[in-house]
């Protein structure tokens, strides 16, 4: 049987992977699935599993980069409504893996629900922020998760309650292969007041990224008490390149990738920044690329 039988309405062959990531590098998916349903995710997922496919998820490509030599096995997509679902039920929200956590923040503050408002301008999906513990302005959404679905690599559905979970600095236990999704417990606000807060926070988050370049990653996780920015600049690498990969002159942890830049660039410019801080400063920077 081919591997694709009876899939074919929602699974891809070779399908290119730079359009769904910030960097806008890399090659293509050797298999590409967009389920639009959790049982066609399970069936697909336990088929990967059956014939030793490996199989991996993307989220809002924020942080990913992909290798120039493509992706071998099974890349899923959880583009569908069904997995970006926001409900709100009293001070409890309620989110699909697959929402993007700036509409997840909008849509708490336009409830009156304080808790996530300091998240404003953090890119990327609800999964990938659960995985990660995202934070900002000494906020994690860790703090704020009470229940989360996941989807195992066996195609399982199950529950975790807030004595399962442990979040840490930029770290969670949802190690799963989907965050299907996710419950947080909020303060009721004035709506107005949050609003003006999130509008804040988000203009701060804004203006530490670069603008102007449709192609930019953010490069290392902050070293605790210091920002990584601010380390590589003491470090002389503002503005370096390797290739078609720079170092932002605005903010020195973001990569810019030109249009003739490899993934491979990206990655050699990344080691470079590494191996001249430690020499320098004595850190040890940790990468928050994802690389595929």
């Amino acid at each position: 049987m081919e591997f694709t039988a009876g899939f074919e309405h929602f699974v891809r062959t070779d399908e290119p992977l730079a359009q769904y990531t910030w960097l806008k590098l890399g090659g293509s998916a050797e298999y590409f699935a967009e389920p639009t349903t959790i049982e066609e995710l399970a069936s697909v997922v336990k088929r990967c599993r059956e014939n030793d496919i490996p199989c991996r998820v993307l989220g809002g490509g924020s942080n990913l980069l992909v290798s120039d030599d493509g992706v071998p096995g099974m890349v899923i997509h959880l583009s569908h409504p069904v997995f970006s679902g926001i409900e709100v039920d009293g001070n409890r929200v309620t989110v699909g893996g697959g929402a993007k956590l700036s509409h997840v923040v909008s849509t708490s503050v336009g409830a009156g629900l304080a808790g996530l408002e300091a998240l404003a301008g953090i890119p990327g999906t609800v999964g990938g922020a659960l995985h990660g513990n995202a934070g900002a302005n000494g906020v994690d959404i860790g703090q704020r998760t009470v229940e989360a679905k996941v989807m195992t690599r066996t195609g399982e559905v199950q529950t975790r309650t807030a004595s399962d979970l442990q979040f840490t600095y930029r770290q969670s236990s949802l190690d799963e292969l989907v965050i299907l999704s996710a419950v947080f417990e909020l303060d009721p606000a004035d709506s107005q007041e949050l609003t003006r807060r999130m509008q804040k926070f988000w203009i701060v988050q804004k203006a530490s990224q670069p603008g102007g370049s449709d192609a930019v990653g953010y490069m290392f996780f902050d070293p605790q008490g210091l920002s990584a920015s601010s380390v590589i600049e003491q470090s002389g690498l503002k503005g370096t390149k390797v290739g078609g990969a720079e170092i932002c002159g605005e903010h020195a942890n973001f990569v810019i990738a030109s249009p003739e830049a490899t993934a491979s660039d990206v990655r050699r410019l990344a080691e470079l920044v590494q191996s001249r801080v430690k020499e320098v400063s004595g850190m040890d920077l940790k990468c928050q690329l994802t690389i595929w």
